[in-house]
């Protein structure tokens, strides 16, 4: 069962071309699937697997406390996953086809308002090269919407600061144009000129855009770090996550009249109807406004 999984992993990275933290999710929730059919189901073959097996592990992810978000998620990688092994004729049938998934309930993301967004990109002090990075990283993911994941692999060919676009890889590994703003232009040229060549001094030359003290790509994590440490020293008590300022980015072009094709462009969404969420969120900011300020409200 471990080397059909492999072939599936495998498929993901070399044709599909899925990124990293995609098929990490995958393995992780195929590797769980393969337990239980063996060790509650004493199943060893993915052809002995029947609908009800696959009804009875996703009763045991609900009895976990599982959410309908990660549950729709297990759902998404065994539906896959069977359907691979029944065109590589690994498996006569596919006992996932009529699986339904779990009605997910949509959350707002959360945002920051104007002043925290000014707050937080005027935080870091520009006294030392990790300052004059993390400037750079703030503006750089409030002016364009990208990841994390896509901002943190960026590379120096990837950025043309004169011309006013970054060029990214998002989901998928699909390419992507995004236009920068005067003040994102401005930091970036900063850094680059100011700080980046004194991270790398003495150690290994790298292509990468944003370093860390070793000299090297800055990982996930180590901006996650930097983020909840800029954010407390700039007083915002808001739950902050990587993401916020991707959210805050769509949110205040929706609310100051972008048009919403342009917004799912910018943001990399296969589907509009992902960007359709922050439609709700410039609603919900109009009644709250509404609320404080109309006289009768």
């Amino acid at each position: 069962m471990k080397d059909q999984i492999k072939d599936f992993i495998h498929y993901l990275v070399v044709e599909r071309g899925l990124s990293n933290n995609t098929v990490v999710a995958y393995e992780r929730d195929l590797c769980s699937y393969a337990r239980f059919l063996s060790d509650e189901q004493n199943l060893s073959s993915f052809n002995d697997v029947t609908r009800l097996s696959i009804i009875q592990f996703l009763k045991v992810l609900k009895d976990q406390g599982k959410s309908s978000k990660t549950i729709a998620r297990h759902i998404a990688s065994i539906r896959s996953f069977h359907q691979f092994l029944l065109r590589e004729k690994t498996v006569e049938q596919d006992p996932s086809v009529h699986i339904e998934s779990p009605q997910i309930e949509r959350t707002l993301p959360k945002v920051l308002s104007l002043e925290e967004v000014e707050k937080l990109l005027d935080t870091p002090l520009l006294t030392s090269s990790f300052g004059y990075r993390d400037k750079a990283m703030l503006e750089l993911l409030y002016a364009t919407g990208i990841r994390v994941s896509e901002m943190i692999n960026l590379n120096l060919e990837d950025v043309h600061l004169s011309m006013g676009f970054i060029r990214c890889f998002g989901k998928g590994n699909k390419e992507r144009i995004v236009p920068i703003g005067r003040a994102a232009q401005d930091s970036m040229t900063e850094y680059i000129e100011k700080a980046r060549s004194k991270m790398v001094r003495g150690k290994t030359a790298t292509e990468a855009l944003f370093l860390n003290h070793h000299g090297k790509r800055i990982t996930r994590q180590g901006f996650w770090k930097n983020l909840k440490k800029i954010a407390l020293d700039a007083g915002i008590t808001k739950p902050l996550t990587p993401h916020t300022l991707r959210h805050s980015f769509a949110t205040h072009l929706l609310e100051n009249g972008a048009d919403l094709r342009a917004v799912q462009e910018m943001l990399g969404h296969a589907d509009i109807s992902t960007t359709q969420i922050y439609t709700h969120v410039t609603k919900t900011r109009l009644k709250d406004v509404y609320k404080q300020f109309h006289p009768r409200a």
